[in-house]
């Protein structure tokens, strides 16, 4: 995505950056109230609806991530900076991250129990909220 951002920020900046923020708010604020609200459904009936990492729901967090990440190309755009760098660099990060992710999430599952699609989608909106307030104010 930010080699994608990177192409079209030397064709289409002024169009894509006027709403980027918004689009990525919205799908996290979307993909972050469903979790909250299934998390309290879960609660309920006792039995997990739907799946988050799979289907629907996926497709709107990877979305949601990638226009972050687009937003980030376009501004490589404007800095001149050698991509082919700056790809892989965000890539071997993104990769460490996650694995981190999955090593730390599959710990703390026993401490955070059924609590955590709850603090997921608190985090999710959050985020959302940080990215759509960075570009407003």
């Amino acid at each position: 995505m930010p080699v994608l951002g990177w192409l079209a920020g030397r064709t289409v900046v002024e169009f894509t950056g006027k709403y980027d923020h918004w689009v990525a708010f919205i799908l996290l604020a979307f993909v972050g109230g469903r979790m909250l609200w299934e998390s309290f459904q879960r609660d309920r009936d006792g039995a997990k609806k739907t799946d988050n990492t799979r289907g629907f729901p996926l497709l709107m967090l990877s979305i949601a991530t990638s226009v972050d990440a687009l937003a980030v190309g376009l501004s490589f755009a404007f800095l001149k900076v050698n991509m082919v760098v700056a790809s892989l660099t965000i890539g071997v990060v993104a990769f460490l991250i996650t694995v981190t992710g999955f090593v730390v999430g599959k710990k703390s599952s026993k401490l955070i129990g059924k609590r955590a699609e709850l603090i997921g989608g608190i985090i999710l909106i959050m985020i959302g909220l940080r990215i759509l307030l960075s570009h407003i104010l």
